[in-house]
């Protein structure tokens, strides 16, 4: 969300800046006042509210690695559920439920 924001300043910060004719360019103080303007916007965009903050959180789809003789399945009734992924060259044993 913070990416879109910054992604739309600057993509207006290039539009007005090829605008600006070589003759008719802004005083320094004009050009003071943009910069302070965009670093307060910026800041208060990036140190905003905690609700736009993004998190790490652990994501469900990756498995963690089991290494040889780990339980790496669990048996529920007829199904079978992953506890962890085996090392490369080994694999779940689905009778003894644990990396062979």
């Amino acid at each position: 969300m913070d990416s879109v924001y910054l992604g739309v300043l600057l993509a207006l910060l290039c539009v007005c800046r090829a605008q600006i004719a070589p003759d008719n360019r802004l005083t320094t103080q004009e050009e003071q006042f943009l910069k302070r303007d965009l670093t307060e916007a910026l800041d208060e965009l990036l140190d905003g509210d905690q609700d736009n903050r993004i998190y790490v959180e652990k994501k469900a789809s990756v498995i963690p690695r089991c290494d040889v003789g780990e339980r790496c399945a669990m048996k529920h009734g007829p199904r079978i559920g992953r506890l962890c992924d085996c090392l490369r060259g080994t694999a779940c044993n689905t009778f003894f439920l644990r990396c062979y």
